[in-house]
């Protein structure tokens, strides 16, 4: 009875994903599922990717936390069209939070929207949300070991963003050998490695972003 409750809530899930999808698409909207876990720098690699790219492209952020609006609050700064999820407990987003946080969004006002998931490299690779891409970091501080704990974020997101990089050479985090796992499970996976504080690597990975945005807005047009 378990595994019935539990694959309904997958099969529910997934069907207003496709739902968030057509909406994106028809709008053509450009989403992005950003995850990791807690501290590797989600919101501030949010920031800089604003700074970046928001006079280029007009962009929105979906927030999502178990509470608070901590990172909402850093983000008003740049003034682009922001919606906060407060989870109140759950460990990640799923689609129909996203659906409900569209309802106060202009879609054919965006043409990239950043969906930060909440803290957790489990629960949030394991639930759709109707997304262009999902992405995810790994900062050097968590360790090359991460890939062999929580295979499924590293083998079902298409972009790894590697950060602090600012970091390597003060422990043993083995960045070759982390390549070679992740490669091994996701062959087809795009990594930057870059530092929010140093701002090392940063202007390839926006202008990648937008350049892959663009292309997807230019094929669904």
């Amino acid at each position: 009875m378990d595994i019935e409750v539990l694959e309904g809530i997958y099969d529910a899930n997934e069907k207003i994903a496709r739902e968030n999808r057509a909406l994106f698409e028809e709008n053509r909207v450009f989403a992005v599922n950003l995850m990791a876990s807690p501290g590797a720098g989600k919101t501030s690699l949010i920031e800089h990717t604003l700074k970046r790219l928001k006079d280029r492209l007009r962009m929105g952020v979906i927030e999502g936390d178990i509470a608070s609006s901590v990172d909402a609050e850093k983000l008003k700064a740049y003034e682009v069209p922001l919606v906060q999820i407060n989870t109140g407990g759950a460990c990640h987003l799923d689609a129909n939070m996203i659906r409900q946080a569209l309802e106060h969004m202009d879609l054919g006002a965006l043409d990239l929207l950043i969906i930060e998931n909440v803290g957790n490299l489990v629960c949030p690779a394991e639930f759709k949300l109707g997304e262009s891409l999902r992405a995810m970091i790994l900062s050097v501080a968590e360790g090359h070991d991460k890939p062999l704990k929580y295979p499924l974020m590293f083998s079902d997101s298409q972009v790894l963003v590697i950060n602090k990089t600012d970091l390597l050479g003060l422990g043993d985090f083995d960045l070759e050998e982390l390549r070679g796992t992740v490669r091994r499970m996701n062959p087809g996976i795009v990594i930057f490695e870059l530092s929010c504080r140093t701002g090392e690597g940063l202007q390839e990975w926006a202008d990648w972003l937008e350049e892959t945005a663009r292309a997807s807005l230019r094929h669904e047009s």
